[in-house]
């Protein structure tokens, strides 16, 4: 994600928008995160998706599948480790 300064924003405000019509930039504000600028169709997505996710906690489930779902996170978590 490609990152540009509050400051950024009057002075350049024409690469920024067209870095965010590719891909979302993040704007920082004295080093640190402060907004994320993403086109209307990626904002679109999001939110789209947003309300077809469900969320429970592996405590509420059964054991089997609660046992799955870890079993599937950690394997995950494991395939994008950086390998050293």
């Amino acid at each position: 994600m490609r990152t540009f300064s509050t400051s950024d924003l009057s002075r350049k405000s024409g690469d920024i928008i067209a870095s965010a019509l590719q891909s979302p930039v993040s704007i920082n504000q004295r080093g640190k995160p402060r907004l994320i600028m993403l086109s209307v169709e990626q904002y679109e997505t999001l939110t789209r998706d947003a309300s077809q996710r469900l969320v429970g906690a592996t405590a509420d489930m059964p054991m089997d599948l609660a046992h799955d779902v870890e079993g599937a996170i950690d394997g995950y978590l494991q395939d994008i480790a950086p390998q050293s």
